[in-house]
Protein backbone atom coordinates (compact mmCIF):
# COMPACT_ATOMS: atom_id res chain seq x y z
CA UNK A 1 0.00 0.00 0.00
CA UNK A 2 1.53 3.53 -0.77
CA UNK A 3 0.14 6.95 -0.04
CA UNK A 4 1.80 8.41 -3.35
CA UNK A 5 -0.43 5.65 -5.34
CA UNK A 6 -3.28 6.66 -3.30
CA UNK A 7 -2.53 10.62 -3.87
CA UNK A 8 -2.05 10.38 -7.60
CA UNK A 9 -5.41 8.34 -8.30
CA UNK A 10 -6.99 10.52 -6.34
CA UNK A 11 -5.27 13.27 -8.13
CA UNK A 12 -6.22 11.64 -11.63
CA UNK A 13 -9.97 11.12 -10.46
CA UNK A 14 -10.38 14.97 -9.68
CA UNK A 15 -9.22 15.86 -13.26
CA UNK A 16 -13.34 15.05 -13.77
CA UNK A 17 -14.84 17.85 -11.71
CA UNK A 18 -15.71 20.72 -13.40
CA UNK A 19 -16.91 24.22 -12.23
CA UNK A 20 -20.70 24.32 -11.15
CA UNK A 21 -20.76 20.20 -10.25
CA UNK A 22 -21.91 19.40 -6.68
CA UNK A 23 -19.50 16.57 -5.61
CA UNK A 24 -20.26 13.52 -3.16
CA UNK A 25 -16.97 13.55 -0.66
CA UNK A 26 -16.46 10.27 0.63
CA UNK A 27 -14.67 9.28 3.59
CA UNK A 28 -11.66 7.59 4.41
CA UNK A 29 -7.76 7.98 3.89
CA UNK A 30 -7.90 7.71 -0.24
CA UNK A 31 -10.77 9.87 -0.24
CA UNK A 32 -9.53 12.64 2.06
CA UNK A 33 -6.66 12.62 -0.87
CA UNK A 34 -9.51 13.44 -3.13
CA UNK A 35 -10.84 15.56 -1.18
CA UNK A 36 -7.20 17.59 -0.62
CA UNK A 37 -7.05 17.86 -3.87
CA UNK A 38 -10.27 19.22 -4.82
CA UNK A 39 -9.44 22.02 -2.90
CA UNK A 40 -6.38 22.41 -4.48
CA UNK A 41 -7.81 22.93 -7.36
CA UNK A 42 -9.81 26.00 -6.75
CA UNK A 43 -12.88 25.05 -8.88
CA UNK A 44 -16.45 27.28 -8.22
CA UNK A 45 -18.15 23.88 -6.74
CA UNK A 46 -20.05 22.60 -3.77
CA UNK A 47 -20.00 19.13 -1.68
CA UNK A 48 -21.76 16.63 0.09
CA UNK A 49 -19.70 14.64 2.58
CA UNK A 50 -20.90 11.25 3.46
CA UNK A 51 -18.90 11.54 7.21
CA UNK A 52 -18.45 14.41 10.04
CA UNK A 53 -14.42 13.81 9.52
CA UNK A 54 -14.90 14.53 5.60
CA UNK A 55 -17.13 17.36 5.85
CA UNK A 56 -14.56 19.03 8.22
CA UNK A 57 -11.31 18.17 5.91
CA UNK A 58 -13.35 19.96 3.30
CA UNK A 59 -14.33 22.88 4.84
CA UNK A 60 -10.74 23.18 5.55
CA UNK A 61 -9.94 22.67 2.34
CA UNK A 62 -12.08 25.69 1.45
CA UNK A 63 -14.77 23.61 -0.20
CA UNK A 64 -18.38 24.80 0.10
CA UNK A 65 -20.49 21.45 2.15
CA UNK A 66 -24.41 21.78 1.67
CA UNK A 67 -26.18 19.32 3.70
CA UNK A 68 -27.10 15.78 2.30
CA UNK A 69 -31.15 15.52 3.73
CA UNK A 70 -31.58 18.86 1.17
CA UNK A 71 -30.16 17.45 -1.93
CA UNK A 72 -31.70 14.36 -4.42
CA UNK A 73 -29.02 14.15 -6.74
CA UNK A 74 -25.26 14.57 -7.23
CA UNK A 75 -23.38 15.15 -10.24
CA UNK A 76 -20.16 13.07 -9.35
CA UNK A 77 -19.03 11.19 -6.01
CA UNK A 78 -15.06 10.15 -5.79
CA UNK A 79 -14.52 7.55 -2.53
CA UNK A 80 -12.28 5.23 -1.92
CA UNK A 81 -12.62 1.21 -1.92
CA UNK A 82 -11.53 -1.50 0.28
CA UNK A 83 -11.14 -3.89 -2.86
CA UNK A 84 -12.67 -3.42 -6.34
CA UNK A 85 -12.28 -5.70 -9.09
CA UNK A 86 -12.36 -5.58 -13.03
CA UNK A 87 -16.01 -5.58 -12.67
CA UNK A 88 -16.36 -2.67 -10.79
CA UNK A 89 -17.98 -4.36 -7.79
CA UNK A 90 -16.49 -3.11 -4.50
CA UNK A 91 -16.35 -3.50 -1.06
CA UNK A 92 -16.02 -0.41 1.04
CA UNK A 93 -16.84 0.97 4.85
CA UNK A 94 -13.35 0.39 6.35
CA UNK A 95 -14.02 4.12 7.88
CA UNK A 96 -17.64 3.36 8.92
CA UNK A 97 -19.95 5.36 6.40
CA UNK A 98 -21.06 2.57 4.38
CA UNK A 99 -24.56 3.90 4.87
CA UNK A 100 -24.09 7.16 3.98
CA UNK A 101 -21.71 6.39 1.26
CA UNK A 102 -24.41 4.19 -0.51
CA UNK A 103 -26.82 6.64 -0.28
CA UNK A 104 -24.78 9.69 -1.88
CA UNK A 105 -24.01 7.07 -4.34
CA UNK A 106 -27.62 6.36 -5.33
CA UNK A 107 -27.80 10.08 -5.94
CA UNK A 108 -25.14 10.81 -8.64
CA UNK A 109 -25.19 10.48 -11.69
CA UNK A 110 -21.38 8.90 -11.85
CA UNK A 111 -19.64 7.38 -8.76
CA UNK A 112 -15.76 6.88 -9.07
CA UNK A 113 -13.56 4.81 -6.96
CA UNK A 114 -10.03 5.79 -6.29
CA UNK A 115 -7.58 3.03 -4.87
CA UNK A 116 -3.97 2.09 -4.67
CA UNK A 117 -2.73 -1.04 -6.72
CA UNK A 118 -3.34 -3.29 -3.64
CA UNK A 119 -7.08 -3.04 -3.48
CA UNK A 120 -7.86 -4.35 -7.03
CA UNK A 121 -8.88 -7.93 -7.16
CA UNK A 122 -9.69 -10.73 -9.02
CA UNK A 123 -12.70 -10.84 -6.82
CA UNK A 124 -13.61 -9.68 -4.00
CA UNK A 125 -15.03 -10.96 -0.69
CA UNK A 126 -11.59 -11.43 1.02
CA UNK A 127 -11.84 -7.98 2.96
CA UNK A 128 -14.24 -7.88 5.89
CA UNK A 129 -17.65 -7.02 5.01
CA UNK A 130 -18.65 -3.41 7.46
CA UNK A 131 -22.64 -4.22 8.29
CA UNK A 132 -24.22 -1.43 10.04
CA UNK A 133 -26.57 -2.36 12.75
CA UNK A 134 -29.35 -0.91 14.44
CA UNK A 135 -28.15 -0.90 18.29
CA UNK A 136 -31.78 -1.96 19.39
CA UNK A 137 -31.74 -5.30 17.74
CA UNK A 138 -28.27 -5.81 18.03
CA UNK A 139 -28.28 -9.23 19.60
CA UNK A 140 -30.65 -10.40 17.60
CA UNK A 141 -29.30 -9.31 14.00
CA UNK A 142 -25.71 -10.83 15.30
CA UNK A 143 -27.18 -13.73 15.61
CA UNK A 144 -28.97 -13.61 11.85
CA UNK A 145 -25.91 -12.54 10.53
CA UNK A 146 -24.02 -15.53 12.09
CA UNK A 147 -26.40 -17.67 11.00
CA UNK A 148 -26.24 -16.61 7.38
CA UNK A 149 -22.63 -17.76 7.41
CA UNK A 150 -20.69 -13.78 8.67
CA UNK A 151 -19.11 -14.66 11.59
CA UNK A 152 -19.89 -10.99 12.56
CA UNK A 153 -17.27 -9.22 14.85
CA UNK A 154 -18.60 -5.70 16.30
CA UNK A 155 -16.30 -3.01 16.22
CA UNK A 156 -16.12 -2.35 20.20
CA UNK A 157 -16.30 1.08 21.18
CA UNK A 158 -17.19 2.81 17.50
CA UNK A 159 -20.27 3.57 16.14
CA UNK A 160 -20.92 5.28 12.98
CA UNK A 161 -21.77 9.55 12.33
CA UNK A 162 -25.80 7.61 12.58
CA UNK A 163 -25.40 6.62 15.98
CA UNK A 164 -25.51 2.81 14.96
CA UNK A 165 -22.88 -0.28 15.23
CA UNK A 166 -20.71 -1.60 13.03
CA UNK A 167 -20.58 -5.76 12.84
CA UNK A 168 -17.60 -6.64 10.29
CA UNK A 169 -18.05 -9.82 8.81
CA UNK A 170 -16.42 -12.63 6.64
CA UNK A 171 -18.83 -14.62 3.95
CA UNK A 172 -16.40 -16.84 2.51
CA UNK A 173 -16.88 -18.07 -0.83
CA UNK A 174 -20.49 -16.89 -0.55
CA UNK A 175 -21.18 -14.63 -3.72
CA UNK A 176 -21.38 -10.79 -3.42
CA UNK A 177 -24.84 -10.72 -4.78
CA UNK A 178 -26.10 -13.96 -2.55
CA UNK A 179 -24.54 -12.01 0.55
CA UNK A 180 -26.45 -8.67 -0.72
CA UNK A 181 -29.43 -11.17 -0.68
CA UNK A 182 -29.33 -12.26 2.86
CA UNK A 183 -28.45 -9.03 4.35
CA UNK A 184 -31.45 -7.23 2.89
CA UNK A 185 -33.59 -10.31 4.66
CA UNK A 186 -32.53 -9.26 8.21
CA UNK A 187 -34.52 -6.72 10.03
CA UNK A 188 -32.07 -3.91 11.54
CA UNK A 189 -29.55 -4.18 9.06
CA UNK A 190 -29.46 -0.65 8.03
CA UNK A 191 -26.75 -1.22 5.34
CA UNK A 192 -23.37 -2.89 3.90
CA UNK A 193 -20.30 -2.54 2.22
CA UNK A 194 -21.35 -4.26 -1.00
CA UNK A 195 -21.38 -1.68 -3.89
CA UNK A 196 -22.22 -4.33 -6.91
CA UNK A 197 -23.64 -1.59 -9.55
CA UNK A 198 -23.02 1.96 -8.21
CA UNK A 199 -19.39 2.22 -9.77
CA UNK A 200 -19.21 3.80 -12.75
CA UNK A 201 -15.12 3.92 -13.21
CA UNK A 202 -12.03 3.69 -10.83
CA UNK A 203 -8.91 4.93 -10.66
CA UNK A 204 -6.20 3.36 -9.51
CA UNK A 205 -2.29 3.24 -9.13
CA UNK A 206 0.39 0.91 -8.98
CA UNK A 207 3.78 2.04 -8.63
CA UNK A 208 3.18 5.51 -9.86
CA UNK A 209 1.00 4.63 -12.83
CA UNK A 210 -2.40 5.11 -13.15
CA UNK A 211 -5.06 2.51 -14.55
CA UNK A 212 -8.47 3.73 -15.49
CA UNK A 213 -11.35 1.20 -15.32
CA UNK A 214 -14.69 2.11 -17.37
CA UNK A 215 -18.01 0.13 -16.60
CA UNK A 216 -19.06 -1.18 -20.13
CA UNK A 217 -15.37 -0.32 -21.59
CA UNK A 218 -11.92 -2.52 -21.61
CA UNK A 219 -9.19 -1.54 -18.87
CA UNK A 220 -6.86 1.32 -19.93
Amino acid sequence: MSEDDKRIAAEAAVAEVCDGMLVGLGTGSTAAHAIRALGARGLAIEAVATSVASERLAIACGIRVRPFAAVAEVDLTIDGADEIDDALRAIKGAGGAMLREKLVAAASRRMVVVADGSKRVAAIGAAKLPVEVLPFGRAFVLAALAEAGGRPVVREGFVTDNGNLVADCRFGAVAPARVAGLLAEIPGVLGHGLFLHEVDAAYVAADGVVTRLERHADPR
